[in-house]
C-alpha cells in the first residue's frame, strides 16, 4: 500500500492471522490457473499511524503481530532514529540484538514443533504427533518458553512487549535477572543442538527450485539488523533504496500484496538468510553443520525446516554471549529532538526482511508510513513454489494428497499463524 493513497486498499501489514484458500485449474497434466487466496480484511495500520506521536509507534506496530512484535518495534525504532539522526549507544545495539534473539527462539520453536513437523512426520497435527514424540515436543515448548522469557526480560512482557522505545529501552534489567536467565540459556544449548541433529535427520521432499534469496547484510554478523539489502543474484543496495527495487501490487484474488524485486518473485526468511550468511555463523555452529554434511546454500525450499533450527541455536548462543559480561546502563535511552525528515530501516523478523519508512514532522508527529512485512514479500514466491511443487509432486495424485502437499508448501513459509494452522480449502477444476 502506498503511504498516501487508498486505491490499493490493502495494507502490507496484515496476514498475521487469517484463512487461506487455494484454487487450481488443471488441464492436460498442467496447472492452468493457481490462486492462493488470502481474504482477511485490510487493517489500515499505515493510515492509523498518521498524526500519532513518534513515541507511540513502537507499541502500536507491535500490535500488528502477536508472534513477532519485537520485529515491528525494532524496524520502527531504527527507522525513526534514522530520520531524527539519532545514534543509539553500543549497549542499546547489543541488548536490542538480545531482545531479537528471544523472538527468533520463541517463533522458530513454535513453527518447527507445532506447525511444520506434523507435515513432515505424517501426522494431522501436533496433538496426534505427541503420542509418539512427546519428549521432542516438550523440548520444543521449553525452548519457546525460554524465548518468551528472554523477550520479557527487556520488554516487560513476552506478548506485545513495552520495554523498547525510540532511542533504547525504558529500563535496563538488573544483573540478577540477567544472570538467572543466562544460566537457562547456557543449559538449553545442548537441547538446541539435539534439535538441530534431529531436524537434519528428518526426510523432507527433494524439491529443488530456482529462486532469489534476499536478506540484510550486517558486516561479519549473521543478519538481524543491517543497512544493506543483498541477494544471491548480485543485489547489494542500501536499505534506503528498498522502494526503488521492491514493488508491491494488488492481486485480484488476495488481500495480501504481492512484492517483486526488480520485477521477479523472491524469498526472504530463514532459508534466504542461511543461503546468504551461513559463513557468518559462529565456529561451533559451523562445525556442527560440517559434521551434518553440506546443506547450504540450498535450492530446496523444504530445507527451511533445518534453517530455522540452526537459527534457533544461533540465537541461543548469541544471547548468551551478549549477556555474558552484562552491566546495566544507567541511561538506557536517548531522547531524540524531532525534526523534519524521512527515516527508513529494515530488520530481520523470524519470517524475513521487515521494512519500515516514516515521514516525520518537527512536531514529533508521523506524517506518513510505509510498512512492508515478510509475508507480502514471500507471497509471489509462495505461489510460484506451489505451482512448481505440485507439478513435481504429480497432478494425478488424489485430491487429499494434493491438498496436503499444498498445505505443507504453504506452512513451510510460516506466512502467519492462522494460515499455518487452518485447513486449506482446495478447489480443483480438473478438465
Amino acid at each position: 500500500m502506498s503511504e498516501r493513497h487508498l486505491d490499493i486498499r490493502v495494507p502490507a501489514i496484515n496476514r498475521v492471522e487469517g484463512e487461506g484458500a487455494l484454487d487450481l485449474v488443471i488441464h492436460g497434466g498442467r496447472i492452468e490457473q493457481l490462486a492462493f487466496r488470502i481474504f482477511e480484511p485490510p487493517r489500515l495500520f499505515e493510515k492509523l499511524l498518521e498524526g500519532r506521536e513518534y513515541t507511540e509507534v513502537p507499541d502500536l506496530t507491535a500490535r500488528i503481530c502477536g508472534i513477532c512484535p519485537v520485529a515491528y518495534q525494532m524496524s520502527a525504532a531504527t527507522a525513526i532514529e534514522q530520520g531524527y539522526g539519532v545514534t543509539v549507544s553500543a549497549w542499546t545495539e547489543r541488548m536490542r540484538r538480545v531482545l531479537y534473539c528471544g523472538e527468533w527462539i520463541q517463533s522458530h520453536a513454535l513453527h518447527i514443533h507445532l506447525l511444520a513437523l506434523p507435515d513432515f512426520l505424517g501426522y494431522e497435527n501436533s496433538f496426534a504427533m505427541a503420542a509418539d514424540y512427546r519428549p521432542q515436543l516438550r523440548r520444543g515448548m521449553a525452548l519457546q518458553r525460554l524465548g518468551n522469557d528472554l523477550i520479557a526480560l527487556f520488554g516487560g512482557r513476552s506478548v506485545h512487549p513495552v520495554g523498547a522505545t525510540i532511542g533504547g529501552f525504558f529500563k535496563a534489567p538488573d544483573t540478577q535477572q540477567v544472570s538467572a536467565l543466562c544460566e537457562r540459556l547456557s543449559a538449553a544449548s545442548d537441547e538446541a543442538i539435539d534439535l538441530v541433529r534431529w531436524l537434519a535427520s528428518i526426510s523432507v521432499p527433494k524439491d529443488k527450485q530456482d529462486f532469489a534469496s534476499v536478506a540484510l547484510s550486517d558486516g561479519d554478523n549473521y543478519p538481524m539488523f543491517g543497512d544493506r539489502l543483498t541477494s544471491n543474484a548480485g543485489l547489494d543496495i542500501d536499505v534506503a533504496h528498498f522502494e526503488q527495487h521492491v514493488i508491491e501490487t494488488q492481486s485480484p484474488h488476495s488481500t495480501a500484496l504481492h512484492a517483486h524485486l526488480d520485477g521477479k518473485p523472491y524469498l526472504v526468511g530463514p532459508l534466504a538468510r542461511m543461503n546468504l550468511a551461513y559463513q557468518r555463523l559462529p565456529s561451533d555452529i559451523a562445525a556442527l553443520l560440517d559434521e551434518l554434511g553440506p546443506r547450504f546454500p540450498s535450492d530446496n525450499m523444504f530445507d527451511s525446516l533445518l534453517a530455522r533450527g540452526i537459527e534457533l541455536l544461533y540465537a541461543l548462543h548469541q544471547a548468551t554471549d551478549l549477556l555474558g559480561d552484562y552491566v546495566a546502563d544507567s541511561q538506557p535511552r536517548i531522547t531524540p529532538v524531532p525534526r523534519e525528515g524521512r527515516g527508513m530501516a529494515a530488520t530481520e523478523a523470524p519470517r524475513g526482511v521487515l521494512y519500515h519508512r516514516y515521514d516525520l514532522g518537527t512536531d514529533g508527529l508521523i506524517k506518513s508510513a510505509r510498512l512492508v512485512p515478510p509475508t507480502s514479500q514471500n507471497q509471489a514466491r509462495m505461489e510460484q513454489d506451489l505451482a512448481n511443487a505440485l507439478e513435481a509432486f504429480g497432478l494425478d495424485q488424489d485430491r487429499d494428497s494434493l491438498r496436503h502437499h499444498a498445505e505443507t508448501v504453504i506452512r513451510n513459509y510460516d506466512p502467519c499463524i492462522s494460515c499455518a494452522t487452518h485447513f486449506l480449502r482446495l478447489n480443483i477444476d480438473s478438465r
